[in-house]
This record gives structure tokens, C-alpha cells and sequence, in this order.
């Protein structure tokens, strides 16, 4: 890696906790903008109020996923939304020029809260340009089912690691004059039935997990935005239950902003949702009464009708706007407009996409150093299927790439056609079957980067040829893929083939790389895919990198980080099981509504540790193509329950490198624990043979149980031990431990 770019990025890899954007938006008191929607709300009429908690439905008529209209005569301006989990995208959005990033878990792989808060600025400087004020991006959902198939627009199965990511992308969202979302509050962990679907989830699990991200989010974060989810918890809809919204989210954590509804079946009824903490219906309606996509919408005539009756409160309907002004006033809506037909700078975004793809990609496997490829060595390379000649692959729905429209095939900007071009997901008949893929072919970056260098393709139909390809190539690289989307789970973590997935696959992915291993003198896997994969072929092949949904800089990454210009450094940010049969939901029902969360604090590889079950490849697990060792670790316990560590990490190898020194924390047994949780952690770049002494420090909040006799969170006392290693499972981690004297937070 150049020393310049070293430079750069030892100084992006700052402590957790301690970053801070450049804000380009005014920076606003909570007191003004209280004052500011107060003063707005006693002069607005009944029909004003009811304007400002609705969109106008779909489509948009900006385009996006909604629009508030404006109240010009006191100096409100409209209000316009679009999806943004991994770049500006919705129907009818000018996306000429947006940028499209790898996906949230791609992110999350990064481990890095600072390329976080750069991820959400960037978008939020796109949103802007084209005219949106508020981004839906920022699920973090945790992946307590790894086979649903918005696990890539999520953050992994960790609630702290989550948290931390989406605080930072949302300071870094926020910074740039645009309303930051979280969603899908709550338990919203798989698609199968996920309009009626019920989470049954005991108290203590909902606030240790499930709310936990949320919670970091509102309080760490200050999110403008909350987006209540589908599916029911505790048979309750999420959009009306008042334990969540207003018990929680409002009263435990303080929420000031607005409470907004997911689209078009999160609400069933006007008042019950009103009255429990919603605060804004969208995508809305002109006319509650008419039916549109097979629903009504309730917060436009209905609300009005349940205000001019005493139903709904008439201090209930302005608390609804004020948080609505407040949120808009906060974050610069007001002072500055978004307008349509503002400059993105192209060059930075894709730099920006590049560099988080690189920075994500994790090293699974690298038998006898296959990777990085070394031109001084290898001659010819067969590339073998995933549409490398083509492009990279991306996820599907709302949360999926900016250049596929609801409801028809990909654009024609797809880099590869579809099979079966009008296959619908599931219940959601106006979202296509149909993956999107980004032009970016990794197979021309590979011979862009290596123009010396010979690289035959084969696009894997012919499982004979490929493996006749491999044999005479000194290196095989076989790109597998695995598409995923809102609206649908997969049937399994293994390669999806013909029959899984008929309209994007048409071979059996996993015979391919067999038929390959078996021929190859050094096979390399390169996975593009939106949650874990089981790998029955793992023994057969010399190395595997995962990449993720790369983004559409994905293949000039790929090419980076293959003939190491880029050392990896990216981290599992969810466990990948050896077999479907490990995780503890052996199937997703299609016909009983109620999601038992049966394992409790079990979730992810708190699961695998407390059922001493061995992952394929554990939570927080990633090779380098440097080495790294941890020494002289020590420990010190604060007054307020906190604890400091200090610890020696040096890179042993001869490339620059980053590595991520994880704190695991083993509570006293009679809390009631898992094994260990994630409680910190910090990333790290050092030069070859550098040693640099770390400190991490640990919130006390991140050793807590929460109680649920007293309804909030407690310090266990007793003797904690913390463990510092490279992954959830590193069995040369150093240990610690400290003694708690408990106590309420």
C-alpha cells in the first residue's frame, strides 16, 4: 500500500466513540427548533396539521418514496424522501449520477464507525443535490435469521456493533442537512409473511438485542427519523404498538424526532395508531377513503374525523407536528431547502464506493498465500462464472440498487438480463425477481490491472470446459453468487442454483466449484452475496474471499485487493454456519404467524457459543495478508463501572495492514448470559513490523443486563472477563478481569 494512502487512512481509523463530522448544515439548538414548531403549530389550521403527518401516496410526484407538501404562508417548506440504503435510489429518481455503494453489510464488514459517518455524509450530500431533505437508508435489524433476504441492507447480528455504525452514518447523514432513518423498529428480522408476521420476544431479549442498535441510535446518534416495521411484536403492530413508540422510544430514551411508518401496510387502524405514538403515515393518501395498492391510508380525512370527534387527542395531533417541525427545523430543512439540480461530485462518490468496497472485503481462506496474485509468478488465469465478464452483483427491493425500477425487469443500465423477466417476490407483486447488476466487470479490472498477464472466461454453463480451463491456467478464480432481496427469504445458505433461483441462475454453482477444485492447481472462491453461505467445497479450494455486494465499484476493488494493491481488513459482521440445520430457526414457517425467538439471548454466535456448536467461520473473522500479534494487555476498572484496556498490537508481516482488536466480555454467571458479547472494539492500521500500544475503553452501558423487575438497565456484580482477540472465537486472545459492584444505570 503507497504511504501516502497509509497516512490517510491511519489517520481515518480513530477510536470508537470518538467521532465528530465537519458539519456543512448550521448547527440548531433543540431549544430553538422546539420553540421554532411550537410557534408554528398554534397558528396552523386543522387542515394544515393533518398535511404536515401524511404524504400525498405513490408514486411520488418528485419522484423518491415521498412528499410532504408545504405550507408556504408560514415560511414551511416541503419535504420530499427517497431510499438510501447504500446510495440514492427509488422510482422516477435522476440517478445519472448518484452514487451506488456496496451494501450495508458490506459496511459493516468494515468495522469502521469513520468510513461509516463518510458513507452517510456522501449520501446525504447525493439526496440533497437531487432534491430529497430525508434518507430511508439505515436498517439495523439484526440478523437473528440469516436467510432473510434484507440481511445486506442490515448491519450484521451484533447490537452494539450495529449501533455504533449506524450513530456514525447517521451523525454523518445529519451533518450534511438531511434526516436520518433507522429502521425497521422492531424484531423485524425476516420477510415470510412479513405484513402479518408476530415477533414473540420476552422483554429482556427485545432491550439486549432487538431495541439495542436503536437505542445507540437515538442516544449516540440523535436520529431525526424512526421508521416502525411491518410485522407485529408481542401481537401488537409495530406502527401501533404504544410500548414500543411511546414507552420506549419516546419516554425510556428521550426520542424527540418523528415516528414515520413504513409503506403502505404498516398502519390498519387510525386511532389505535395515532394514539400509541405514531407521529407520520406514509407513502399516505390524498383521499383516506379510496384504495390504492389494495389499501387505505388512515392519517389524512380519517385522522381529521378522529380529531373532530375527540378520538384522537387534539394535543396528541399537534405533538405529531411539532416533532415533524422540530426534526425539519433540527436538521436544516428549513434554513436550507433541498432544491433539485444541485452539483454531486461524481469523482468523489465513486472514489468513496471504491474505497468502501475495498475496506469490506474479508479474507475467508488463503491456503499456501494464493492471494494476493503475483504476476511475477502466475502467468494465465481462468475466470470462471458470476457474470465476471459482465459486472457485480447487487441486492434487491427498496433497499437495493438506485438502477432497478419497482415492478418491471432491471433497466436497460442491468449489466445482465434476467431469466424470467416478469417473476414477482412472494406477496409483493410490484417488486421484480430480478437482480440487478452494476457495469462493473471484475474480469476487465483483473486485466486492466495485469495487462501482462493471460485471463481466459468461461461463464460456468459448461462445467467440463471450465474445469479444462482450469487445468491449464497457473491460478482459477470462480465467482459465486447469491442474490437476495426485500419481499423474500432464501430457502438456504447454500450457492443458489437453477431451481432456487430460477430467474437470476442457471448452473449449479456449487458442482462448478468442485468440478474445478478438482482440475485447478490453486482455485480462488470470490463470493458476491448479501448474507452467509454455507461452503460444503471449503476443503477443496486454496482461498475465498468474500466481497459482498460490492457496489458499482466493485470490480476495480476486486481487482485491488486480489493482486494486493489493497490488504483486506474487513471482519464477519455476522456468523457464517457450516450447515442450515446450526442456526436455531430450522425453517422460516410460510404458515404460522407467530416468530417464536425461542433461543432468547442466544441470538447469532452468542447461539453458537452457548450450544458449543462450531461455525464454519465465526463472528468477527478475517484474515490479512499481513500477521498481526497482541501482547501486554492490561485492564482498569473506572468509578463508573467503565473499563479502560491497553493493549500491544504489532504487525508482524512485511505489508501495511489493519487489523481490529475486539473486547469480548464474559458477565457473571449469575446474570443470566451468553458466553460473551462484543462490548468493544478499535481498528487499526500499522506499517510492516510497526507495534502500537492501544487503548479501548469500555462503557459501563455495554456491561449491563437489562432487569425486568425494574424495567431498565443494571450493572451485574461481580467478577467480568474480558477477552481481546481478532474474532469472537480467537483462541490466542488475551485475557482480563475485572470485579463490578453492580447497580442501576
Amino acid at each position: 500500500m503507497p504511504s501516502r494512502r497509509l497516512t490517510r487512512v491511519c489517520c481515518a481509523l480513530l477510536a470508537v466513540g470518538m467521532l465528530h463530522a465537519a458539519s456543512a448544515a448550521p448547527a440548531i439548538s433543540d431549544a430553538r427548533a422546539d420553540a421554532q414548531a411550537a410557534a408554528w403549530v398554534k397558528r396552523m389550521t386543522l387542515d394544515e396539521k393533518i398535511q404536515m403527518v401524511h404524504g400525498v401516496g405513490m408514486p411520488s410526484p418528485v419522484g423518491g418514496a415521498s412528499y410532504i407538501p408545504g405550507i408556504p404562508r408560514l415560511g414551511i417548506p416541503a419535504l420530499a424522501s427517497a431510499d438510501s440504503a447504500g446510495g440514492v435510489g427509488g422510482l422516477n429518481v435522476p440517478k445519472s449520477q448518484a452514487t451506488q455503494f456496496p451494501a450495508p453489510l458490506a459496511l459493516a464488514a468494515s468495522w469502521d464507525p469513520y468510513l461509516a459517518q463518510r458513507y452517510g455524509a456522501q449520501i446525504a450530500k447525493e439526496l440533497r443535490a437531487l432534491g430529497f431533505g430525508e434518507g430511508l437508508g439505515g436498517g439495523i435489524d439484526l440478523a437473528r435469521e440469516p436467510r432473510n433476504g434484507r440481511t445486506f441492507e442490515y448491519l450484521g447480528e451484533d447490537p452494539v456493533l450495529a449501533g455504533v455504525l449506524s450513530a456514525a452514518r447517521t451523525r454523518g447523514t445529519q451533518s450534511q442537512g438531511v434526516i436520518a432513518t433507522v429502521k425497521h423498529f422492531a424484531a423485524n428480522d425476516q420477510e415470510t409473511q412479513r405484513f402479518t408476521s408476530n415477533s414473540v420476544v420476552d422483554e429482556r431479549t427485545l432491550h439486549e438485542l432487538s431495541l439495542l442498535p436503536f437505542e445507540i441510535a437515538v442516544k449516540e446518534g440523535g436520529v431525526g427519523n424512526v421508521m416502525c416495521a411491518y410485522n407485529l411484536v408481542n401481537g401488537s403492530k409495530s406502527c401501533q404498538n404504544k410500548v414500543l413508540l411511546t414507552d420506549v422510544l419516546k419516554g425510556q430514551w428521550g426520542f424527540k424526532g418523528t415516528v414515520q411508518s413504513d409503506w403502505l401496510m404498516a398502519v390498519t387502524d387510525t386511532v389505535p395508531a395515532a394514539l400509541a405514538g405514531l407521529d407520520e403515515e406514509e407513502p399516505g393518501s390524498q383521499d383516506d377513503n379510496a384504495v390504492n395498492f389494495g389499501v387505505h391510508s388512515h392519517f389524512n380525512q380519517w385522522l381529521k374525523a378522529a380529531v373532530l370527534d375527540g378520538r384522537v387527542p387534539v394535543s396528541r395531533l399537534d405533538d405529531m407536528v411539532r416533532r415533524k417541525l422540530r426534526t425539519m427545523v433540527k436538521f436544516g430543512i428549513v434554513a436550507n431547502p433541498p432544491a433539485r439540480g444541485g452539483v454531486i461530485d461524481v469523482a468523489a462518490g465513486h472514489a468513496l464506493a471504491r474505497e468502501v468496497a475495498e475496506q469490506s472485503m474479508v479474507l475467508l481462506k488463503n491456503d499456501g498465500a494464493t492471494l494476493p496474485l503475483d504476476p511475477a509468478r502466475i502467468r494465465s488465469v481462468a475466470v470462471i462464472g458470476g457474470h465476471a465478464d459482465a459486472g457485480v452483483l447487487a441486492g434487491g427491493g427498496s433497499g437495493g440498487s438506485g438502477v432497478q425500477s419497482s415492478g418491471a425487469a432491471p433497466s436497460p443500465d442491468n449489466a445482465v438480463a434476467c431469466l424470467q423477466p416478469q417473476a414477482a417476490i412472494g406477496s409483493d407483486h410490484f417488486m421484480t425477481g430480478c437482480a440487478t447488476w452494476f457495469k462493473s466487470s471484475p474480469l476487465a479490472a483483473l486485466r486492466a490491472r495485469a495487462p501482462g498477464m493471460s485471463f481466459s472466461y468461461l461463464d460456468g454453463h459448461d462445467v467440463a470446459a471450465a474445469a479444462d480451463a482450469a487445468a491449464q491456467a497457473d491460478v482459477a478464480i470462480v465467482f459465486a453468487t447469491q442474490w437476495s432481496s426485500e419481499g423474500m427469504d432464501l430457502p438456504s445458505l447454500t450457492l443458489p442454483n437453477a431451481e432456487t433461483d430460477a430467474a437470476n441462475q442457471s448452473y449449479d454453482q456449487e458442482a462448478l466449484i468442485r468440478a474445478v477444485a478438482a482440475r485447478a492447481k490453486r482455485t480462488v472462491v470470490v463470493l458476491e452475496n448479501g448474507t452467509a453461505v454455507t461452503m460444503p467445497w471449503i476443503g477443496q479450494v486454496s482461498a475465498v474471499l468474500d466481497a459482498w455486494y460490492p457496489g458499482m465499484e466493485g470490480g476495480p476493488a476486486l481487482a485491488r485487493v486480489l493482486f494486493g494493491d489493497v490488504n483486506p481488513s474487513g471482519k464477519l459482521p455476522l456468523t457464517f454456519p457450516q450447515r442450515d440445520a446450526d442456526l436455531p430457526q430450522k425453517l422460516i414457517s410460510a404458515s404460522t404467524a407467530d416468530v417464536v425467538y425461542g433461543e432468547g439471548l442466544r441470538m447469532g454466535y452468542r447461539w453458537f457459543d452457548a450450544q458449543d456448536i462450531a461455525p464454519l467461520f465465526p463472528f468477527g473473522y478475517g484474515l490479512s495478508y499481513t500477521h498481526f500479534g497482541l501482547s501486554g494487555l492490561q485492564s482498569r476498572r473506572g468509578a463508573d463501572g467503565g473499563v479502560t484496556l491497553r493493549v500491544t498490537l504489532r504487525n508482524t508481516g512485511n505489508r501495511a495492514g489493519a487489523e481490529v482488536a475486539q473486547v469480548y466480555a464474559n458477565l457473571p454467571a449469575l446474570s443470566g448470559e451468553p458466553p460473551k458479547r462484543l462490548v468493544a472494539w478499535q481498528k487499526v492500521m500499522l506499517a510492516p513490523g510497526e507495534t502500537r500500544r492501544v487503548t479501548i475503553e469500555v462503557a459501563p452501558q455495554r456491561l449491563a443486563i437489562w432487569d425486568v423487575s425494574a424495567h431498565r438497565w443494571r450493572m451485574p456484580a461481580g467478577p467480568v472477563g474480558l477477552a481481546v482477540g481478532t474474532s469472537s472465537r480467537d483462541a490466542a486472545a488475551l485475557g482480563a478481569t475485572v470485579r463490578e459492584d453492580g447497580g442501576y444505570l
